[in-house]
């Protein structure tokens, strides 16, 4: 395929669970608005763009409205097609070159994928005007989480029943707000979140690569632990391994291919 498009599921072992990424493969760079437009026109949370550059690819994410600095659903989707497609050699680790620098993804054994990615440090902050009555619940703790809010709720149930008021939302000054509580089956997971960012047109994510770097640092503190599982407890689902060291967090997931298609000759690039 000369301009072949992938939909990938993220953060999942099966079809239609995790988060669906979009992946282009290019072979030279694209120009910024025909990549914004077929973000929208996939309208997912992410669609991915890669091509080959130095010794390993350039990759940029993009929403229905925006570029964005980090993505982890989409970066673990790229990463899957370069290996399922033979891009990339199966042994040979895919370096992509981003706006949040350079991140790594190797094969973890069996299916699994590991990507190294930046930690996110936070501090607690003042509760933002309006927060409590846009999610429709008041937090026990706010937090920073680089460009996100990371909002901390006493139990699992308390996040499951949130429903936002996205227009409410959208006026809170942060990409995103990760709303997020200790597990109740610690055998399971030992945390659970859900990602709301309808500034960026995503009302909710389905499951948040990006926001498990700072919520790997926010529990590894307040659980004593370097290495955990979150699970993301959207209506799709998807479960997150998150291992901390130092500034950096090793993110693990699988992925599935759904479908693979091919551009028109009008749409291409």
């Amino acid at each position: 395929m000369t301009n072949a498009v992938y939909q990938v599921d993220a953060f999942t072992a099966r079809p239609f669970a995790g988060n669906p990424a979009g992946v282009v493969p290019l072979a030279a760079p694209a120009d910024e608005g025909w990549m914004q437009q077929l973000a929208r026109e996939m309208n997912l949370s992410e669609t991915a763009f890669f091509w080959p550059a130095d010794d390993g690819f350039r990759l940029r994410w993009f929403t229905p409205r925006h570029e964005v600095r980090l993505c982890g659903h989409a970066t673990l989707a790229a990463a899957h097609v370069l290996w399922e497609t033979e891009r990339l050699p199966a042994e040979r680790a895919a370096e992509f070159e981003t706006l949040s620098g350079r991140l790594v993804c190797q094969r973890a054994g069996g299916e699994s994928i590991e990507m190294d990615f930046p930690a996110i440090p936070g501090r607690t902050v003042r509760e933002p005007h309006g927060l409590t009555e846009a999610l429709g619940a008041r937090p026990a703790e706010v937090r920073t989480a680089g460009e996100d809010l990371l909002v901390v709720f006493y139990d699992v149930e308390q996040v499951r029943r949130l429903e936002p008021d996205f227009r409410a939302l959208e006026l809170i000054e942060a990409r995103g707000v990760c709303a997020t509580a200790p597990s109740a089956h610690a055998r399971e997971c030992d945390f659970v979140s859900r990602f709301f960012a309808p500034r960026f047109g995503i009302p909710e994510d389905p499951v948040t690569g990006s926001s498990h770097c700072a919520l790997a640092v926010y529990w590894a503190e307040r659980l004593g632990k370097r290495e955990m599982t979150g699970y993301q407890v959207s209506a799709r689902g998807g479960k997150v391994g998150v291992r901390l060291a130092g500034d950096r967090v090793a993110l693990a997931g699988e992925a599935v291919t759904v479908f693979a298609g091919e551009l028109t000759a009008a749409a291409a690039p």
